[in-house]
């Protein structure tokens, strides 16, 4: 970092002023004297001509900042193949793509479309220093999977509370990039309203597509792209590409034969693909046998009132392709055209080997079919894979149709699927999501078709039940939802359907849509009446309230009080006794009841123990029933009702039996929304009993949970909490960014868990003394978490805390002015402690009259809490100035996990114990403290 003006030692102070150090902190941190540390920085400002401390932390950071990366490659295929001709095109469609943000080229199958705007997008992705992408949309079958397959190539994931189109537009937002969406006919209907919403998000994103006609919206510019120029005869791009191809595949056809190559392609109309599927013949079939050929397939399709020329060119090729073929490779062809994805030979088989085809007939008929250009051979590490191109499979479905055959193949192709999607319920390892990937567009293709395939209705229905659990295993939620619903619709009878939903209802929460979650258990329930099932109607109505109350903050529009007793109350009428029912009325009950809605609005006249004793019953109850997620939502009811009677211990034992109880259930869709809210609340109340390992560990776990992997705001929240508390500031500062980016991509929603977890980052900056990036955080803390929640709760004891590191008592103490119970328990439960424990604190160093009192009043109500007791048994002591006291306490903070309050006792020591103090602070990438 030095240059020849800078000593080594100088470069060293100028590093540390770029962590926004103090004097002492270097002195500390580089062996030497202040006054030594004084005299560098002096030093440096006159060297470096800089007015004054912060100017020299600037330089510093801009000497550290790593070089910006070099812009990203684009992501396009790599072509097997030399780009031929279209000089013209590639010239005015570079221009075009420059001058409109939506250019779409046009023209028939097999003109050549793909290639033009490969070759186009790879010379301008200079002009797109964000990225160039490319999107096939050929393996797509239902329009509303466009934003899907955009963000599978960007490498954007889907998100709790959101879908994929608005998380792609979050992601490109401010890009100057490229999207190539290739092949978008079949799918226009999703193509252009993603493309209006995505490119109005996106001002700086430019999008070509092509397609065999134009999308139809007003910002579109069309580039019609016209079969190759036949101009010039024997030296047209028509010839030059036929002559080209046809070299790759034998010897070079010779300047002898140029007339006849001019003729073929004449005859081909200049389509790109016809002329390759041609020239690949060359070598066997000669100029003769090509134009004898040839000629018969294009009298036979000329013609036709849907057809323009173009059309027919392409068609008079595969005609004439498949007029090669012998009668079983035909049906070959056209069998293997319900295939969306690549296939192995064993697929072939089981879907096309029937007669007249056997095994062999199939192997070795997928070979002929590759070598005449119909499919593509793609090898991989399973083994090898055909592919037909879209146009081929097309044509081949219509000779499906004529040969009477397309119900019996699209058949086996479902039970193919079948077959797939139940290998992978019961496969797993390493390599399972590449195995669900390669299938899976089979898998969407066949359910797409199989509800009108005449009695495979049923097997409809199983296969959308296979794909829910399926998408849900890989993590894509929204499509698990989807499917869920689709399987219900598909079902003959009720209890089938309502099974679909509540599985439906258990994904919508984990994606944190517990408005859509409520919806469909209100669906469930009606499926199961029309079938005659009343106690699962109740069961599903009961879950439906018990739904609107422990999630309320997640609806966009929360039920009313009334419509929720109103659904309660035909829960009851539809009841019987079972214990699953008075299981799930119990926990109804104790939920939504008049009680408990008093006592979470902190009525102080309402009788809180009788809610406590009513989640109690349901807690029991739901033990009976042998279903654990029942039993944690039981006891989550019981948990919160505890903590508005001031047991925060219980709270978070009962929180605690809930990670017990959850953990090796299988991670059904239901049991994983359980265990994520387990997760948080057991962080949480840990949290307010001074438990910090705990908190710690169960934050972590939710970190890491693969569903929360794109909501890292949500995901982080706790740990962040947990980790400013105990002082790990590297795991702040890392838990930051994570959070801050997700925030930003989910749309900066607010919610009660993002506040706190702002606030602890905003406090540690605080104890950082980096002011700047403290302001940054106060303003995520107002546009994140409620007001009157930082206000009162977790706003007061974070900021609090960071006051009386500075030596500001009287400050602190105005902070926590009002009352413990004064404060909205709802608000303030988890950090009732921490409020009166520092309350205590502030009031011993700001030499209060009451400072005694509070004293004894903070020890008497945070028995049992490690941290909260060993900081008031510190301000005890410090009131009697019993510094052999105060140290003792250092020992209760390492045990209880909490290195800042620890490092804080040996600086409230003073004496010779402050250095010491302040050196732990300095480890810990603190300030010292005052």
């Amino acid at each position: 970092m030095s240059t020849p003006e800078i000593s080594a030692r100088e470069a060293e102070v100028l590093a540390l002023l770029g962590e926004h150090l103090s004097n002492a902190e270097i002195a500390a941190r580089l062996f030497i004297s202040v006054r030594t540390v004084e005299s560098h920085v002096s030093s440096l400002l006159r060297k470096l001509a800089l007015p004054d401390r912060r100017a020299l932390a600037r330089t510093a950071a801009e000497r550290a900042r790593p070089p910006r990366r070099g812009r990203p490659a684009p992501a396009l295929p790599a072509p097997l193949t030399t780009f031929v001709g279209r000089v013209g095109e590639r010239r005015d469609l570079a221009e075009a793509i420059r001058g409109h943000r939506l250019v779409t080229v046009v023209g028939a199958g097999g003109v050549g479309k793909t290639r033009l705007a490969l070759a186009v997008a790879a010379r301008a992705a200079d002009d797109f220093a964000d990225g160039v992408w490319f999107v096939d949309l050929v393996p797509l079958t239902e329009p509303g999977r466009v934003g899907a397959a955009v963000a599978a190539a960007v490498g954007v994931g889907e998100r709790p509370g959101g879908d994929l189109d608005d998380a792609v537009s979050d992601a490109l937002a401010d890009r100057r990039a490229l999207l190539v969406l290739d092949n978008c006919e079949h799918v226009r209907d999703g193509v252009a309203p993603f493309l209006e919403r995505l490119l109005t998000a996106c001002p700086r994103l430019h999008v070509v597509v092509t397609s065999r006609a134009r999308l139809m919206v007003p910002f579109e510019r069309t580039f019609p792209l016209p079969p190759l120029s036949l101009d010039g005869g024997e030296d047209s791009e028509a010839a030059a590409l036929f002559l080209e191809r046809a070299s790759a595949v034998g010897p070079p056809p010779g300047t002898s034969v140029g007339e006849e190559v001019a003729a073929v392609c004449e005859r081909l109309g200049g389509m790109a693909l016809a002329i390759e599927l041609a020239a690949a013949r060359w070598s066997t079939l000669g100029p003769d046998g090509l134009m004898a050929g040839l000629a018969d397939q294009l009298r036979v399709l000329t013609g036709g009132s849907r057809a323009d020329d173009r059309h027919r060119s392409v068609r008079a090729v595969l005609d004439w392709s498949h007029g090669l073929l012998d009668p079983q490779d035909r049906a070959l062809l056209r069998r293997v055209s319900v295939f969306v994805a690549p296939f192995t030979p064993e697929a072939a088989t089981e879907v096309a080997g029937f007669d007249p085809l056997d095994a062999a007939a199939v192997v070795d008929g997928l070979g002929r079919l590759a070598e005449q250009s119909l499919l593509t051979v793609t090898p991989s590490a399973a083994g090898t894979r055909y592919h037909a191109l879209e146009t081929i499979r097309q044509y081949g479905a219509e000779h499906l149709a004529a040969a009477g055959e397309k119900d019996r193949v699209r058949a086996r192709h479902l039970r193919w699927c079948l077959d797939r999607a139940a290998e992978l319920e019961e496969a797993g390892g390493a390599d399972w999501r590449t195995r669900f990937d390669a299938v899976a567009e089979d898998l969407r293709a066949a359910l797409t078709g199989a509800a009108d395939l005449p009695g495979h209705r049923a097997d409809a229905h199983r296969l959308a039940l296979s794909m829910g659990g399926l998408a849900f295993t890989r993590t894509l939620l929204g499509e698990s939802q989807q499917r869920y619903v689709q399987a219900a619709e598909l079902a003959d009878e009720g209890p089938p359907a309502a099974a679909a939903l509540r599985s439906a209802a258990a994904v919508a929460g984990c994606r944190s849509l517990d408005g859509d979650s409520y919806r469909l258990r209100h669906w469930a329930a009606l499926a199961a009446e029309r079938a005659g099932d009343g106690p699962a109607a109740a069961r599903d109505l009961a879950d439906a309230a018990v739904v609107a109350y422990r999630f309320s903050t997640s609806f966009a529009d929360p039920p009313s009080t009334g419509e929720v007793a109103a659904v309660l109350a035909r829960a009851r009428e539809l009841a019987d006794d079972s214990p699953a029912s008075l299981a799930a009325l119990a926990l109804a009950e104790a939920a939504v009841t008049a009680d408990a809605f008093g006592a979470l609005q902190g009525d102080p006249d309402n009788p809180a123990q009788e809610t406590v004793a009513s989640a109690r019953h349901a807690v029991d109850l739901a033990r009976k029933t042998g279903d654990p997620v029942a039993e944690s939502a039981a006891l989550d009811a019981l948990s919160a009702a505890q903590c508005w009677t001031g047991d925060s211990f219980a709270s978070a034992e009962a929180a605690r039996r809930r990670i017990e109880i959850l953990d090796g259930v299988p991670p059904s869709p239901a049991a994983t929304h359980e265990l994520m809210d387990a997760l948080a609340m057991a962080a949480a109340t840990a949290i307010g009993v001074g438990d910090l390992p705990r908190a710690r560990r169960w934050g972590t776990r939710m970190a890491d949970h693969p569903l929360l992997s794109e909501a890292g705001h949500h995901a982080t929240s706790w740990l962040l909490v947990a980790n400013a508390f105990a002082g790990e500031v590297e795991g702040v500062l890392a838990g930051a960014a994570r959070f801050l980016d997700a925030w930003r991509q989910n749309g900066r929603l607010r919610s009660r868990s993002l506040g706190p977890a702002a606030a602890a980052v905003a406090m540690v900056h605080g104890l950082r003394g980096d002011a700047d990036a403290r302001a940054q955080w106060l303003e995520v803390i107002d546009r994140a978490g409620p007001g009157d929640d930082h206000r009162l709760g977790y706003g007061a004891v974070f900021d609090a805390l960071l006051l009386l590191h500075h030596g500001d008592a009287e400050a602190a103490l105005e902070r926590l002015a009002p009352e413990p119970e004064r404060v909205w328990k709802w608000v303030c439960w988890v950090w009732l402690h921490w409020y009166t424990a520092l309350r205590a604190e502030a009031a011993v160093l700001a030499d209060r009259a009451d400072a005694r009192e509070l004293v004894e009043a903070a020890g008497a109500m945070v028995v049992g809490d490690p941290v909260a007791t060993a900081q008031v048994e510190r301000a005890r002591a410090l009131l009697d100035g019993d510094v052999p006291g105060v140290l003792a306490t250092a020992a209760a903070f390492e045990a209880a996990g909490c290195r800042y309050q620890e490092a804080r006792t040996l600086v409230l020591a003073r004496g010779a114990h402050r250095a010491a103090g302040e050196a732990a602070f300095t480890a810990l990438g603190l300030a010292p403290g005052t």
